[in-house]
């Protein structure tokens, strides 16, 4: 069986900060996926919620280091104030 169907790993994640105060509506999106060519890939996408955003991709070479780098990213966003959606 193919290691991404039993994977631990969180493949997509959604965060969103909201601060009406400061006029603050933004999104960061997270997600791991394989390409055709069953490269690793963490696929960060950003911006105003509403737009769509600004996007990087970035190659990993294999799923559980591209895994501790969207927890990273993730827990420097929850710094910030921005909530699981």
């Amino acid at each position: 069986m193919p290691d991404d169907l039993r994977s631990p790993i969180k493949h997509h994640l959604v965060l969103h900060r909201i601060d009406p105060e400061q006029g603050i509506q933004r999104f960061y999106s997270l997600m791991i996926e394989r390409d055709l060519f069953g490269t690793v890939r963490l696929v960060r996408n950003w911006g105003r919620i509403g737009s769509n955003g600004q996007e990087l991709v970035e190659v990993f070479p294999n799923e559980l280091e591209a895994g501790q780098a969207l927890e990273a990213i993730a827990k420097a966003k929850r710094k910030r104030r921005y909530r699981d959606l």
